[in-house]
């Protein structure tokens, strides 16, 4: 279901994932008001597969560096995500001679974010372009245009590689429009012929902030979390078995937030954010028709910038329901919470390089407990046995802890 709401209204796109003969097939929503013809139409499922990959869960792939060597320029010749959080710091004397200083540097969810001030536009642009940042050529006057007012600069990568593929398969939308108090989505008239729970994803597209249920607890995703590299070829399996372990600790009486992000920007992106006209397409009514002008006194950049769809909130949510567990309709509120989130997973490659080093020696050493720690960490997210896990990434279990002082004088 693809939600649009502001004030009492709203857009309900409907698209199914039905299995048998079409011919069998039909769908029953109850809705606020009579429908008249025209608020009545046939979508395109290209959208909703669009939204559905822009916010889909994702793996997301770091590597590890040269314990020997830190790396300083190596990201330049590597625009691309998988770069490990925290590396940037290691460019601080680069950036040093370009006239840039690193005055603040975060981790934060899935960005890397870096609070920059600079000498000169150029010394900007060159740093930025250094560190994998692709940003138009001559970019720097109008980056100077904010130096000159002694402004900071906020800079946010997201290292992502892998774009989550769940691999559904939809009919043609349905799209209804209609004015009423009541935000909410009706569920239970599904339930009625339902072969078992029933799997519901619910994408909110609204103008403040995030989307929640009312009715029932709405809780974010185990997020962030490191798993074995093999999981890499399993994604489906592992999400959906993730979620289903999830499901179970929620005792199936819990909507989950998968994603909640503005619309309007992602860097980098899974997918890329949907234009003007598809999210007018999915039934974002309040988008301007017409670019924005310019606000008095200032200028278009002189490079192309893609138009930014304005004031759009998407919320993904998912939901396993059946009647015993969901006995009521699904009621919602817009939140003032524009904060990012989205269910990402990692995977870390081990160097795998040949120097010598006294860093080499304790990166080894601290290598197997890192492996088991992400065996642990999967085993406790979908229910896997431990003992199957640590098989299929080649480790028995915990390395062995070095004896006591006392214990190594009698053995």
């Amino acid at each position: 279901m693809v939600l649009v709401r502001d004030g009492d209204r709203t857009v309900l796109t409907m698209s199914n994932d039905f299995k048998g003969e079409l011919k069998e097939f039909a769908v029953v929503v109850p809705v606020p008001t009579v429908l008249q013809k025209d608020q009545i139409h046939v979508g395109d499922k290209a959208l909703v597969d669009h939204l559905d990959a822009y916010s889909a869960p994702r793996l997301v792939e770091y590597f590890d560096e040269n314990p020997c060597r830190p790396r300083i320029y190596e990201m330049a010749a590597r625009s691309a995500p998988g770069v490990a959080g925290g590396q940037l710091q290691d460019s601080s004397e680069r950036a040093k001679s370009l006239g840039v200083t690193i005055e603040a540097q975060y981790t934060v969810g899935e960005y890397d974010i870096l609070i920059l001030s600079a000498q000169q536009s150029t010394g900007l642009e060159t740093w930025l372009k250094e560190n994998g940042y692709r940003i138009p050529s001559g970019a720097s006057s109008v980056l100077n245009s904010y130096l000159k007012q002694n402004m900071k600069f906020f800079v946010a990568r997201v290292n992502l590689k892998e774009q989550a593929k769940l691999g559904f398969s939809m009919l043609r939308p349905i799209q209804v429009a209609y004015e009423s108090p009541k935000f909410m989505l009706p569920i239970r008239l599904g339930m009625v012929n339902a072969d078992g729970p029933q799997e519901l994803f619910i994408y909110a597209l609204t103008r403040k902030g995030r989307v929640e249920t009312t009715n029932y607890r709405t809780v974010k995703l185990p997020t962030g979390a490191e798993i074995p590299l093999y999981v890499k070829d399993r994604f489906a399996d592992f999400y959906k078995a993730m979620f289903s372990q999830q499901v179970k600790k929620e005792n199936m009486s819990t909507v989950f937030t998968e994603y909640a992000w503005d619309m309007g920007w992602c860097d980098p992106c899974a997918a890329d954010p949907l234009s003007s006209e598809e999210l007018r397409n999915l039934g974002v009514f309040w988008l301007a028709e017409s670019p924005q002008p310019v606000p008095l006194g200032q200028t278009r950049p002189p490079f192309p910038i893609r138009p930014r769809p304005q004031d759009v909130f998407v919320t993904r949510l998912h939901v396993r329901y059946d009647n015993a567990h969901f006995p009521e309709d699904l009621v919602f509120q817009e939140t003032a919470d524009r904060a990012n989130f989205q269910g990402r997973y990692v995977l870390r490659h081990e160097w795998k390089g040949d120097d010598s080093c006294e860093a080499v020696v304790r990166y080894r050493a601290e290598l197997p407990q890192r492996r088991d720690r992400e065996a642990q960490t999967l085993a406790s997210l979908t229910g896997w046995d431990i003992n199957e896990i640590r098989k299929n990434i080649g480790t028995t279990g915990p390395a062995p802890q070095p004896a006591n002082w006392w214990q190594r004088i009698w053995k």
